[in-house]
């Protein structure tokens, strides 16, 4: 932002009512994002935590996610969450790379469809760096593919590969003395898996559902962020057209090795949604007041949540 200022940086910044009311709308995608993923999240877990202890858990995931690089994740503390929220240790296994599998199956069926519909307009079209954004794209959608097959193999067809993946883990001379316990929770999570395999239909439909809704309204923050400040000059099929360059955003956002996407984020919203946006010098701080609204609150909330959470979760098992 600081290389790029200029005289036109904050210019397209007028908050009338108009603007108010959209990013009003814009921070209510975020928490319909938020609901759907707690309603998973209870949903995955058969309603044994409560909605309380399920918002917990879903704001530490985000903290977690957010503090890490993004090809890395909240996978880890995520499942610690689970587990000091009561949930057995392979369940909350099971629970959480069930969550991550149908995020996955998301992108491996949602970005085809957008590809079909709008082919490469789903790419920036004069970027500078195409070629090398192809190349992540496709690169970054094949890592997620063989990811959903493993995921769909260790919890549908055979768990117990990831019981052996685990023993060969804890084998290391620094994790082995842990080896016992491991092995502990991965049989649990083979117990989980054969649960998971007689789940019914409902129980896919729903959480199914409220995945594509927590998507969906990440990505309709920017439509609407744009509506805000740029008023009556999209069309309905330019909306269907930027959501679909956030999902070929979102590959590589997906495998990006800074923390949150940190630096990345806001390089490719100004090189994916830059056409969308009437003057070059705005790309900066609209980049920043969209991470302002889907990321930076996650620090924050964070923060606030964690040594609350841990004080509580750590004096319940004390005085127990």
């Amino acid at each position: 932002m600081y290389r790029s200022f200029d005289a036109e940086t904050f210019s397209f910044l007028s908050f009338t009512w108009h603007t108010v009311f959209y990013i009003l709308i814009a921070l209510l995608m975020m928490a319909i994002r938020d609901l759907a993923y707690i309603y998973r999240l209870i949903i995955l877990t058969d309603s044994e935590i409560s909605w309380g202890q399920a918002f917990n858990v879903i704001m530490l995931w985000e903290f977690s996610s957010a503090i890490s690089p993004s090809v890395v994740g909240g996978t880890g503390p995520a499942i610690f969450f689970l587990y000091k929220e009561g949930i057995s240790a392979g369940k909350s296994t099971a629970v959480v790379l069930t969550a991550i599998f149908l995020d996955e199956v998301f992108f491996v069926v949602s970005v085809p469809i957008v590809y079909f519909v709008y082919g490469t307009d789903i790419f920036p079209p004069e970027s500078i760096t195409i070629d090398q954004i192809i190349y992540a794209f496709y690169g970054g959608y094949l890592i997620i593919f063989f990811y959903t097959l493993f995921l769909t193999y260790a919890l549908f067809i055979n768990p117990h590969l990831f019981k052996s993946f685990i023993s060969w883990v804890f084998l290391f001379p620094i994790l082995v003395r842990w080896r016992l316990r491991a092995r502990k929770s991965a049989n649990q999570l083979i117990q989980t898996s054969d649960s998971i395999k007689k789940k019914p239909a409902s129980y896919w439909v729903k959480s199914f559902i409220a995945t594509i809704l927590a998507w969906t309204g990440r990505y309709w923050v920017v439509n609407f962020m744009l509506i805000a400040f740029f008023a009556d000059r999209y069309s309905i099929s330019d909306h269907f057209l930027i959501y679909g360059r956030q999902l070929s955003m979102w590959i590589i956002l997906l495998i990006s090795p800074t923390p949150g996407g940190s630096g990345i984020a806001e390089f490719v919203f100004s090189d994916f949604l830059g056409d969308f946006i009437p003057n070059g010098s705005w790309y900066a701080p609209l980049a920043v007041f969209w991470r302002l609204i889907s990321y930076y609150p996650y620090l924050i909330i964070g923060v606030i949540i964690l040594p609350i959470w841990l004080r509580r979760v750590f004096s319940r098992n004390k005085n127990s």
